[in-house]
């Protein structure tokens, strides 16, 4: 979290944007409608949707950009004021500030989420062959079986099938089984995420609104002087404690929990033997796949075929419009 007291902590907001570039909202419509429209049938949807998540990405990064900028405002604002309005001002600006922060970082891990649907999108590519080499072999036996009934390649060419079909149904059971744990990790990455962004923002508004106390709004008259104001302390110590708050929150103490009524959980059991009657309890998928405390959360830039300088592969459409590489600056304020 920023310092306290340093509006010049600020300056270096204006600076900021230069390796990661200007968002470039314009070829949105251009992604949204050539995505997908290139490469096998079979991952032409999905090849949609990761680039359409890609647009959401730049978006919430540009909303990052801009709330940190919102916070230097409020701030150089707020110094022409009364001293409690200055002094509550330049908290908020740090506290929004450091909201920004925090959308700059779910963005790291929504893309987690992200690259790990796109992975999806490969292995059905990969199908696609199988597929086609059956059909391709079907047409063949239908064609001869029309034009040359009695013609000896259509036994060759059965024996083909057979094969071709064995090959099929393996590729089929692995893209199955692979599009379930993917999808499953993809959206336990989303989720994750998710709750911990929201818990922290509601963490900062609860501290924010305990800083506006700190501003006397008592109607004075026409020539009557406040009293001093005497809450630099106060105000220094609200942030303190909303800087503990957040480096000391953990998944396990959430304070908002998702709980199955009885008859969701009785829904939510599914067999997995019928003959020994063995169930699925799905009420406790509530633990995360991995998370910074347990030290089994895997940066985004870790995550293999990770970023944005990615997308332009075989299945995506050709684009005319400038690729932004995600980077993460090193540059943070420091606190006092």
């Amino acid at each position: 979290m920023p310092g306290l007291g340093e509006k010049a902590r600020y300056a270096s907001l204006r600076n900021r944007s230069g390796t990661k570039g200007t968002n470039s909202l314009s070829g949105h419509t251009f992604r949204h409608k050539s995505a997908g429209a290139f490469g096998p049938d079979l991952a032409k949807k999905l090849s949609q949707l990761v680039k359409m998540e890609k647009n959401v990405m730049r978006s919430m990064e540009l909303v990052s950009r801009e709330r940190m900028e919102v916070a230097q405002h409020l701030s150089i604002w707020g110094e022409a004021c009364d001293d409690d309005v200055s002094d509550v001002t330049d908290k908020l600006g740090v506290l929004i500030y450091e909201i920004g922060e925090l959308e700059d970082q779910f963005v790291d891990r929504y893309d987690q989420y992200r690259v790990t649907i796109k992975s999806i999108r490969n292995i059905e590519a990969s199908v696609q062959p199988s597929r086609d080499r059956k059909q391709k072999i079907t047409d063949q036996i239908a064609q001869l079986k029309y034009k040359e009934p009695n013609s000896p390649k259509i036994v060759v060419l059965e024996q083909e099938l057979v094969r071709a079909e064995a090959e099929s149904l393996v590729a089929e059971a692995q893209l199955s089984n692979i599009t379930r744990e993917k999808l499953k990790a993809a959206f336990t990455y989303q989720f994750d995420a998710l709750r911990e962004h929201s818990e922290k923002i509601a963490i900062i508004a609860g501290f924010g609104k305990h800083l506006l106390e700190l501003v006397d709004d008592t109607p004075v008259t026409p020539g009557e002087t406040r009293n001093a104001y005497d809450g630099y302390e106060a105000s220094k110590a609200i942030i303190q404690d909303c800087e503990d708050a957040l480096t000391n929150w953990v998944t396990q103490n959430a304070a908002v929990s998702s709980k199955l009524s009885t008859r969701a959980r009785t829904l939510s059991q599914r067999r997995k033997n019928a003959t020994r009657g063995e169930g699925v309890d799905l009420s406790h998928q509530d633990q995360p796949l991995g998370d910074r405390e347990s030290g089994l959360w895997i940066p985004a830039s870790e995550h293999q075929g990770n970023g944005y300088e990615e997308e332009e592969d075989e299945l995506d459409a050709p684009s005319t419009v400038a690729t932004e590489t995600r980077g993460r600056e090193e540059e943070r304020p420091v606190a006092a």
